[in-house]
């Protein structure tokens, strides 16, 4: 089974790329989804961390996209330092909610924005998030979206890593006239 998956890196890396950005837009719809029918209000962490998120689905697409073989090279390598990025901030997110400390503050009210500022402001500061970082709003399996935000960087961080060492594996032994599998 797992040589078989691990086949499936050296043989479709288009494929996986193009999962990871599919994958990617499920788990940003599933976000909106907590934001616009749940109710839950996103922090600045969570917006930082749908950005990250955002750029991995850009990048896995754009990679996915081009049949060269470098290009999936240079995407996977990018979409590794946005994974980590996100990772990086759902971590600290994550340290945050197990440790809050004694005053925390993340933002404004979203109805106090729009009550206060001309709509010119209002609007970009929706999109810097208004709910507390430290507050846990939801749970799966005893995890919070920071944990779970975390869990899906890191399985983001995993492919890219394993398509990274596979691919370049991959061209070493074709630069040794070893057969490679198509």
């Amino acid at each position: 089974m797992s040589g078989k998956l691990l086949n499936w890196f050296d043989t479709a890396p288009r494929r996986i790329l193009a999962t990871v950005a599919v994958a990617g837009i499920a788990m940003l719809c599933f976000g909106l989804y907590l934001q616009l029918v749940v109710g839950l209000v996103p922090c600045p962490m969570c917006i930082v961390q749908r950005y990250a998120l955002i750029l991995v689905v850009v990048i896995a697409g754009l990679a996915a996209a081009f049949p060269a073989r470098g290009a999936h090279m240079a995407g996977t390598g990018l979409m590794l330092l946005a994974g980590g990025f996100g990772a990086f901030v759902a971590a600290r997110q994550s340290w945050l909610q197990w440790y809050p400390p004694e005053v925390a503050s993340c933002g404004r009210d979203f109805y106090g924005m729009i009550e206060n500022f001309p709509l010119q402001r209002a609007i970009p500061m929706i999109f810097k998030g208004s709910g507390d970082c430290t507050k846990i709003d939801w749970t799966f399996l005893g995890g919070s979206l920071a944990n779970w935000s975390f869990v899906a960087f890191a399985a983001i961080i995993a492919v890219a890593l394993t398509l990274i060492v596979r691919q370049a594996r991959r061209r070493a032994n074709a630069g040794r006239g070893e057969a490679v599998p198509a």
